[in-house]
């Protein structure tokens, strides 16, 4: 495991001087374990062992999910609209459709490669990272309707820390996680990733999930093959993992125990499984072609898998399918498959927990499948490249981005 990397400081210094704050509350709050990873020792008044200062409670420690399960209560607006948000990566629009009716209710112009649609932490807002104009497009749940563009560097994905202090843009092609503040959009730290490398100019960074605890969280390299470890307070990187030659990791959901983190890796076929205080693969989970999206049951006893395929639009091979992954026992333990095969890539669950939402990358589709039965219920045309699409609202109390890593 190499360590590398400081945070480069790009903010102003009081925003310097509040961050230094947070990580001396921390210091003081928790305690380092001597092991790799550093999991912390001391108990916090409320909560779990060392979690992060400003974090609401975690409820369950054995699972992180508790507040999000369906009947759950959601800070989401009372009256947002039950609403499933499509960004189309090729045309730079986000198709809006209404769940109930499977309908079109909307299309809005959002700049290009528009890649995910992203609750805000306090689930009051959605933003639509348009990489490609280099802005994010806030959505009003309420009404469904865009607001003014947002100007941030090149925006593949957007997470937030679990003290809603900061937004983290994984600027991929950048190379970099930019800091903003989550109210103001300033950016205050700039952290180069040590992304690249094995061949790779472009590392790729992506995805992520945090601890239980909110000190760290992993994100994938996708074109390097290499998974980091970052401090949440400092941006500092803690560590490094390279997967195999050819790998390439994607999405990254922690499971319910808040240590054990699964990473779909689209040429590995199948996810990875990463212990996160001592930041080793543990395991691998064959689960088909493509192995792109996870997306946790509303009653966090199973991850679904969408296996996306590995092509492009010359012709699609393998994928089709969403893998049924256990997560007491980490086996797949029921497999779906699209009729005439399809391309299931980011999406979410429904607040009910009954249907999972999926784009359909290289189909210009939406499939949107009955979690009792694993069938296919609908297939709705949208636009080109569908993408990180998010079904809209969800239950929690706080959002940490992607198109719902909720708690």
């Amino acid at each position: 495991m190499a360590l590398s990397v400081a945070a480069v400081a790009a903010g102003c210094a009081s925003d310097e001087r509040s961050d230094a704050a947070r990580a001396t509350t921390a210091a003081k709050t928790t305690t380092a374990d001597t092991k790799a990873g550093g999991s912390s020792t001391t108990t916090t008044a409320a909560g779990i062992p060392g979690q992060i200062p400003g974090m609401a409670p975690v409820i369950d420690p054995a699972d992180v999910y508790s507040e999000t399960a369906a009947g759950k209560p959601s800070a989401a607006p009372a009256d947002a609209k039950s609403y499933v948000y499509v960004p189309d990566n090729d045309d730079g629009q986000v198709w809006v459709i209404d769940q109930a009716t499977y309908e079109v209710v909307g299309r809005h112009p959002v700049g290009k490669l528009v890649q995910h649609v992203v609750p805000s932490h306090d689930m009051k807002t959605l933003y639509a990272s348009a990489s490609g104009s280099s802005q994010l497009v806030p959505f009003d749940p309420v009404t469904g309707e865009p607001g003014t563009p947002i100007p941030v560097d090149a925006p593949y994905n957007l997470y937030f820390t679990p003290d809603g202090h900061s937004a983290i843009v994984m600027a991929e092609r950048r190379n970099r996680m930019d800091f903003y503040d989550a109210t103001t959009w300033q950016r205050t730290r700039s952290v180069e990733v040590p992304c690249t490398g094995k061949g790779a100019t472009t590392g790729g960074i992506n995805h992520a999930d945090w601890s239980a605890d909110g000190t760290y969280f992993i994100a994938t390299c996708e074109f390097s093959g290499r998974l980091i470890k970052v401090d949440t307070l400092t941006g500092q990187i803690q560590g490094t993992l390279d997967l195999d030659t050819g790998d390439m990791p994607q999405d990254c959901r922690v499971a319910p125990d808040g240590t054990t983190f699964l990473v779909a890796d689209m040429m590995a076929g199948g996810v990875h499984v990463v212990d996160g205080p001592s930041f080793r693969k543990v395991g691998f989970i064959p689960t088909g072609d493509g192995a792109h999206g996870i997306h946790p049951s509303r009653d966090a006893t199973v991850a679904y898998v969408s296996n996306r395929g590995h092509s492009d639009r010359t012709g699609a091979t393998g994928g089709g399918t969403i893998s049924v992954i256990d997560f007491a026992t980490l086996t797949v333990v029921g497999t779906w498959t699209i009729p005439g095969g399809g391309s299931p890539d980011m999406g979410g669950v429904s607040a009910d927990g009954s249907k999972l939402w999926l784009s359909g990358r290289y189909d210009d589709v939406v499939y949107v499948f009955d979690t009792t039965t694993g069938q296919m219920i609908k297939k709705i045309p949208v636009g080109k490249g569908p993408h990180g699409l998010a079904a809209f609202p969800q239950p929690g109390r706080y959002s940490l981005g992607h198109t719902g890593n909720d708690r």
